[in-house]
């Protein structure tokens, strides 16, 4: 077998163990290793120094011991530690575990509830109410945390209930939460887009300021849906009633909406503003946004020692696990390309003769499948970088193909049968509700996410206008 084809099994059988659930990272790693000994192995040099300590007169076991240097004499061992260094000292992932900790904490900081009620009574008089009050909570709550999972079991606990006591229908209600649910993946400050800079080099500022308007772009077309049904079909969305909302004074509202909704829109206005305008860096604004969501706690009386134990431990865990992929997917990454694969999967796709159009679809498309059986981080870290380098080739801007990748990656989390976002809202639904009925409601808005994707096809400016406005070309 020729290199490329070693390393074309290679990415064979990787595909092959995380079906069979293995641990990815530790996956990842162990093939880089094992198939990058092989492509730096040199048996030469190993047996000369073997014959050099016979003629030497060495001993049985000087002899061993120059026979088994000699075979961890192998440079795959030096990039394993040199790659680890890297992703450790990496001054863009820095910024992950701040954030994360930024959203832990504000997850405890019993804000969510407040922002709810608030939204719930200031938009009683729309169409579907609630459900638009879901769905501005998720938006918010998705956009401080970035974890999905956190934000939809707890929006799960708070307003799906709500919904269904107002009775909403159960699939309705149930896609507001999970959609709502995973747009932190796309809106900024996003550490999705964290990771899918520090994998291709893009400025994450850029990123940022690209992934703006597309974010607001789905939480619209949500937004429309959602009131657009509630006209036509108001049997999914009752109105409230008077007694459930109450009468509640100008005066009274205007201080619910201060002192719920207004804290936690500064703090991320204040986080995501400090970076576009170059106040700070990431990792600066990473920082005061975690400092901030630690005054929230404080203000709201929500930070005690175990709430803070437990926000440093699951950030620690999940920036491990970030870490960790990325050291794997490296390594893996460089092997495989030394064995000649990212070359020969780079002169297959250009010798098709297929327009950017056709491999932008393509390339969407295997995203979209790989987003059934994997998490957003593994696609970014191992999947997305086969892509890169095929994208000077077809004229794509990283840029654009980021957002776009963004956007796809929503569903991951709502398409079946490996919805994720689904999976966890039933964990913590009433037993009645039923995950066909979840993965029901889920679908009109993943045809959502599929309309913005096909309006950024037809319109990129959307995602380059305030790049350039105010980063210039």
């Amino acid at each position: 077998m020729t290199d490329p084809q070693i390393a074309i099994m290679m990415l064979g059988i990787f595909i092959l163990i995380i079906f069979f659930g293995f641990p990815i990272a530790f996956t990842l790693m162990a093939l880089g290793v094992i198939f990058g000994y092989f492509a730096y192995f040199n048996p030469g040099r190993m047996w000369r120094d073997y014959d050099r300590a016979v003629e030497a007169g060495a001993g049985n076991w000087e002899l061993f011991d120059t026979w088994i240097g000699g075979f961890f004499n192998n440079r795959i061992f030096d990039l394993f530690v040199n790659q680890t260094y890297s992703v450790m000292a990496n001054e863009v992932l820095t910024a992950v575990p701040l954030f994360l900790f930024m959203g832990y904490i504000v997850e405890r900081a019993n804000i969510v509830d407040r922002l709810f009620s608030t939204l719930y009574v200031a938009a009683k008089r729309l169409p579907g109410a609630m459900a638009v009050a879901a769905l501005i909570t998720c938006a918010l709550f998705a956009t401080a945390t970035g974890i999905v999972g956190a934000v939809v079991t707890l929006m799960g606990l708070l307003a799906f209930p709500a919904m269904l006591k107002a009775r909403y229908n159960t699939g309705f209600a149930s896609g507001v939460i999970c959609a709502g649910g995973t747009l932190g993946i796309l809106i900024p400050p996003s550490i999705m887009l964290i990771v899918y800079a520090a994998a291709s080099g893009v400025s994450i500022v850029r990123l940022y300021a690209g992934a703006l308007l597309p974010g607001f772009l789905l939480a619209g077309l949500y937004l429309v849906y959602i009131i657009g049904r509630s006209l036509l079909q108001p049997s999914v969305a009752p109105k409230p009633r008077e007694e459930d909302v109450g009468d509640i004074p100008t005066a009274k509202l205007i201080l619910m909406i201060l002192t719920s909704f207004v804290p936690l829109a500064v703090l991320i206005m204040a986080v995501l503003g400090s970076i576009l305008f170059g106040l700070a860096t990431p990792t600066e604004a990473a920082s005061a946004g975690a400092l901030g969501g630690l005054g929230l706690a404080v203000a709201y009386r929500a930070l005690t020692w175990q709430r803070l134990r437990e926000a440093v431990y699951l950030t620690m865990k999940t920036t491990a696990m970030v870490c960790w992929l990325f050291v794997g997917s490296w390594t893996f990454s460089s092997v495989f390309s030394y064995l000649g694969g990212e070359h020969l999967i780079t002169e297959f796709v250009t010798g098709l003769d297929i327009s950017p159009l056709t491999f932008l679809i393509l390339a969407q498309l295997i995203i979209f499948l790989l987003g059934w059986p994997l998490e957003w981080s593994e696609i970014i870290i191992i999947f997305v970088p086969i892509f890169l380098p095929l994208l000077p080739h077809f004229g794509v801007d990283p840029l654009f193909f980021g957002i776009l990748v963004a956007l796809n990656l929503q569903t991951s989390f709502l398409t079946p049968p490996m919805a994720m976002s689904a999976y966890y809202l039933k964990g913590i639904a009433p037993p009645h509700v039923q995950l066909v009925e979840i993965f029901r409601g889920c679908m009109p808005f993943l045809a959502m996410v599929f309309l913005a994707m096909i309006v950024l096809y037809n319109v990129p400016q959307i995602v380059f206008w305030l790049p350039e406005v105010v980063y210039g070309r």
